[in-house]
């Protein structure tokens, strides 16, 4: 699933917002203006993921989620609170796409003939050097 898709789905009315002060850039902006964005978005409550999806997002996201099924995303990177906003819901967005894509199986293969090929010359050479560090029984 594209997070542009949840981002449709999902009503802003299912997502909390707080601001406090944020440690970031912006000198003394920092200190007078609350640029840090916290989003909380309860997975559990909400009325537009299916079960299915909420369990998926649970399971894959459970060290995320808060007790009460709150998944908190914070954004301080920016000096304004508009555009730390935007990025907490990007994030948002990206990490529920993320949970509810299923992984492909990886495919198995087999090395290609001239990759063994190549191994076991590189194995050769590299016993031919080996043999040519050793001390002839002559010198002795």
């Amino acid at each position: 699933m594209k997070s542009e898709e949840l981002r449709n789905r999902i009503p802003v009315s299912e997502i909390r917002f707080s601001t406090t002060r944020s440690s970031g850039p912006g000198g003394q902006n920092v200190n007078k203006v609350n640029t840090r964005v916290e989003l909380r978005f309860n997975v559990y409550a909400s009325e537009v993921l299916t079960i299915q999806e909420k369990a998926l997002i649970s399971r894959k996201l459970k060290s995320k989620l808060t007790g009460s099924g709150d998944l908190i995303v914070t954004s301080q990177s920016e000096r304004s609170q508009l555009m730390n906003r935007k990025k907490a819901e990007e994030k948002l967005f990206k990490l529920l796409a993320s949970a509810l894509t299923e992984k492909r199986k990886r495919r198995l293969t087999k090395p290609t003939e001239a990759s063994k090929k190549k191994r076991l010359e590189n194995k050769s050479q590299r016993g031919e050097i080996k043999k040519l560090r050793k001390v002839s029984g002559a010198d002795e």
